[in-house]
């Protein structure tokens, strides 16, 4: 390692541990409402009702940098993805033929890798993910057919607006 680098991550470690303790302190002093601000400002809902496995790919990497950016602040982030209409199709393997949704050759030619990010984000990284369960029926998928780790809402876009009411920040990848 060289001496740059060094120094680097030397400063690094240095301020992770300066906030530490000044977040320590202030709770000890019972200033909690700057806790309080960190933890308003680490709560985020993604909104996924697209087909395109490009932007849904784009999302799963905004999401994981959201998770390193909060974390390297030390805070603890609450994220959520909500996948409604057409982000269906990001939640099974089943190609929903004879659906809207039908999975096509972008998506099938993806599907592995997309499934392994999105089950890394589940399980790894603590984001918790729902469906719409009105969009789910529709289309008549049995829920054994949907990722392990997906969590049903009765409808995508009220649990979105639950969320915000909540202060969650909204996101959606263009």
């Amino acid at each position: 390692m060289s001496f740059k680098t060094k120094t680097q991550f030397f400063k690094q470690r240095v301020k992770a541990l300066f906030w530490a303790g000044l977040v320590t302190f202030a709770t000890l002093l019972g200033f909690s409402t700057m806790a309080q601000a960190a933890d308003d400002g680490a709560k985020v809902v993604y909104h996924v009702d697209f087909k395109d496995p490009t932007r849904y790919s784009a999302t799963l990497t905004s999401i994981n940098n959201i998770l390193n950016f909060y974390e390297s602040e030390l805070m603890e982030p609450e994220v959520h993805l909500v996948f409604v209409g057409y982000g269906l199709r990001f939640a099974t393997d089943d190609d929903l033929k004879g659906t809207p949704y039908e999975a096509d050759k972008p998506l099938v030619e993806r599907r592995a890798e997309l499934k392994g990010r999105l089950d890394a984000l589940i399980n790894v990284r603590g984001v918790k993910v729902h469906l719409c369960d009105k969009t789910r029926d529709e289309v008549g998928l049995p829920r054994e057919k949907v990722y392990k780790g997906i969590q049903f809402a009765p409808s995508g876009v009220a649990k979105i607006a639950i969320l915000q009411s909540e202060g969650y920040a909204y996101l959606k990848v263009q």
